[in-house]
C-alpha cells in the first residue's frame, strides 16, 4: 500500500520500509493486507452537451436524476449517437468511481459488489466497464445476470448544470445471498450510495446493501455512507437520519445533500450537525473547499499550528491536527474540525465535477484502510496507543481529498488513470508543508 497523502517529515510509514524488527514480522508471517468493499449499481456513464429542448423532449427534469424506461433509453441513445453529441463514454457508478480511485491512490485491493452481464461482447457496455476498471479492483465477486448493465447519462446544459437519466438494465438485482458475510466482516469499511435505497417491482439492490450492512454492523466494521444527490434525500429526510444515525458511521456528502439531510444550508453546521449521527463526516463544498469534522477524546486532541478560522463555529479548526475516534471509543468526546480550500484555488478550467466527490471520498478511505494496514503489521507502535480511525489528523486528511479531487475536475473522466505525482510540478510544494 502507497502511504497516503504527503508528508515534510519522516512517519511510522510504509512497513515494508527496511528494519530490523520489521524485517522479523515480513519473515515470520508476511504483511497483512487490508481492503475495503463497496456495493454499487453497475454503470456505464454517458456524458453529453445538451440544451433545454432536448430535456424537455425525453421528459426529463433539469438537474435531478432520475429513472428512464428502455424505450426512452433507445431512442435518447439513438438520438446522441446520430447526432454526435456523445463526448465521453466512462466505466461509472458512484461506488464504482470510488473504488477505482481508492485502488489507485492506494496501489491495494479494494472489492466491488454488484452484478455483471454473464455473456460480455466485445464493445458491450459489460466491456467497456471491465476495461476502464483498475485491474486492483476486485471483481471476482460480481453477481452474474442474464441482461445488459445500467447506462447513466450526464446530460449538461450550456450553465453546467447536469441532468441524469438513468437505464437501470438489470443493475439492482444483486441478490442478498450474493453478499458473503466473511468478506465484509474482513474489510476495513463498508461503502455504499443511497441510490442503492432507489428500487422498485421485483428489484433486490436495497435488500442486498441492508445485508451487507448488517454484517458491518454485527462485525464492527465501519459503514460510509455517500449521499449522492440531494432530490433522492429531499424525498424523506427523516427516514435517511434515522438510517444514518442507527447503520452508519462515516458520512460523505456535499453542501447541497448536507442541507437536505440536516436543514443547514452552511457546509460546517451540516456538518456539525450529522455529528449528531456518526463519527467522521465528509462535505465537499466546491468553490468553498472542503470541510470534515470528527470526534477525538479530549487527552489525545491536538491544537492547530495554522491560523485559526472564523465561521459558523468560532475558531472551529482549533484542534484539525487530532486524528478523528469513534465517539464511544472516547471518555470525554470532543468534537474537531478541518476545513481546506481548493488546492491551487482550484483549477483555471473545471472540465468536469462529475466525481470529484467521489474521489475526495477515496482518499479519506485511503487514509483509513492505511491506519488498519499499520495497526495490523504495527500494533505495538505508539501511533495505535488510542484507537483512531484514521492513520492522519483531519488537516492532513482534508488537504490529501482536495488535492485527489482536483485531478478529477481537471479531466473529463470521473476515474484517476494515475495516482498523484510523486513530485509536484507547481510552487505549490507549500501545499503539502505547512
Amino acid at each position: 500500500m502507497k502511504f497516503p497523502g504527503r508528508r515534510r517529515h519522516k512517519h511510522y510509514f510504509p512497513v515494508e520500509d527496511k528494519d530490523p524488527l520489521l524485517d522479523q514480522i515480513s519473515s515470520e508471517d508476511g504483511l497483512k493486507r487490508s481492503y475495503i468493499c463497496g456495493i454499487d449499481q453497475i454503470v456505464v456513464d454517458i456524458e453529453a452537451k445538451v440544451d433545454q429542448a432536448f430535456l424537455d423532449e425525453f421528459g426529463l427534469k433539469r438537474g435531478m436524476s432520475q429513472v428512464i424506461e428502455s424505450e426512452v433509453t433507445n431512442a435518447l441513445y439513438d438520438r446522441l449517437k446520430r447526432e454526435n453529441m456523445i463526448d465521453y463514454e466512462f466505466a461509472g457508478g458512484t461506488i464504482g468511481n470510488t473504488m477505482h480511485n481508492y485502488s489507485v491512490l492506494a496501489d491495494d485491493r479494494s472489492v466491488l459488489l454488484g452484478v455483471m452481464s454473464e455473456n460480455i461482447k466485445i464493445g458491450s457496455y459489460a466491456y467497456k466497464f471491465l476495461c476502464n476498471t483498475s485491474s486492483r479492483v476486485d471483481l471476482d465477486y460480481l453477481q452474474p445476470v442474464d441482461g445488459p448493465i445500467g447506462r447513466c447519462f450526464t446530460l449538461i446544459d450550456d450553465t453546467g448544470e447536469r441532468t441524469f437519466a438513468i437505464s437501470p438494465g438489470l443493475m439492482n438485482h444483486l441478490k442478498p445471498e450474493s453478499i458473503p458475510e466473511q468478506l465484509i466482516a474482513n474489510a476495513s469499511a463498508l461503502v455504499i450510495s443511497a441510490y442503492l435505497m432507489r428500487t422498485s417491482g421485483d428489484e433486490t439492490m436495497t435488500e442486498a446493501t441492508i445485508q451487507a450492512v448488517k454484517y458491518a454492523n454485527e462485525a464492527n466494521v465501519p459503514v460510509v455512507l455517500s449521499l449522492g444527490t440531494k432530490f433522492l434525500i429531499e424525498q424523506d429526510p427523516k427516514w435517511w437520519a434515522e438510517f444514518v444515525e442507527k447503520h452508519v458511521d462515516i458520512l460523505a456528502m456535499n453542501e447541497e445533500e448536507g442541507e437536505a439531510i440536516t436543514g443547514f444550508s452552511d457546509p460546517l453546521l451540516a456538518a456539525d450537525k450529522a455529528l449528531d449521527w456518526v463519527d467522521l463526516v465528509i462535505c465537499t463544498a466546491g468553490p468553498k473547499g472542503l470541510v470534515m469534522a470528527g470526534y477525538v477524546d479530549d487527552k489525545f486532541k491536538r491544537e492547530t499550528e495554522y491560523p485559526l478560522l472564523p465561521g459558523a463555529i468560532a475558531e472551529f479548526n482549533q484542534y484539525e491536527f487530532s486524528r478523528s475516534m469513534r465517539k464511544d471509543a472516547c471518555v470525554n468526546p470532543i468534537k474537531v474540525y478541518a476545513h481546506t480550500a481548493p488546492y491551487m484555488g482550484g483549477p483555471d478550467s473545471i472540465k468536469n465535477t462529475n466525481g470529484a466527490g467521489d474521489c475526495a471520498l477515496a482518499a479519506v478511505l485511503h487514509d483509513l484502510s492505511a491506519n488498519e494496514y499499520h495497526k495490523m503489521n504495527v500494533p505495538n507502535s505508539a501511533k495505535h496507543e488510542h484507537t483512531a480511525i484514521t492513520y492522519s489528523s483531519l488537516a492532513q486528511i482534508s488537504k490529501y481529498a482536495n488535492r485527489a479531487s482536483y485531478e478529477v475536475l481537471v479531466q473529463h473522466s470521473p476515474r484517476l488513470s494515475r495516482g498523484l505525482p510523486e513530485r509536484e510540478d507547481s510552487l505549490e510544494q507549500a501545499y503539502w508543508e505547512q
